[in-house]
């Protein structure tokens, strides 16, 4: 099962208006289920440097099935995870990207959010994922 167009895009635009509740400019990815871009969407005077940084945490966070924030604390010197951000052609392991379930409790792709500080890109992930 794969997250749809529709609910790609309504997710998208439900971060859009959480990062301009909290005065931000965010670039925002979704992926489906086989970590595979649905939709994008840069917001105007977001970093061009976040474009990167936003799909990969989409891919890291649906590569693993956590929230991207949980890897980085696994990926610590002396954790289990440590150095796993050089496998699969870069990972993003801060966080600001989140697997997206549907009703059933699937996994049905992620979202990726990369912009301000790592405390709202979580932020306005989280507010994308509420919407499925």
């Amino acid at each position: 099962m794969n997250i749809t167009l529709e609910q790609a895009e309504k997710a998208i635009a439900a971060a859009k208006q959480k990062s301009t509740a909290i005065d931000t400019k965010m670039n925002i990815a979704i992926v489906d289920a086989g970590a595979n871009l649905v939709a994008f969407s840069r917001m105007d005077g977001a970093w061009l440097g976040s474009l990167d940084i936003s799909i990969k945490k989409a891919k890291t966070a649906r590569y693993f099935d956590m929230n991207t924030g949980n890897i980085g604390e696994l990926s610590q010197p002396g954790q289990p995870l440590f150095n796993i951000e050089n496998s699969n052609n870069g990972l993003i392991t801060f966080p600001g990207g989140v697997p997206i379930k549907n009703e059933s409790g699937e996994i049905i792709g992620a979202i990726g959010v990369s912009g301000s500080t790592v405390e709202n890109d979580h932020i306005v992930a989280e507010a994308g994922v509420l919407t499925i």
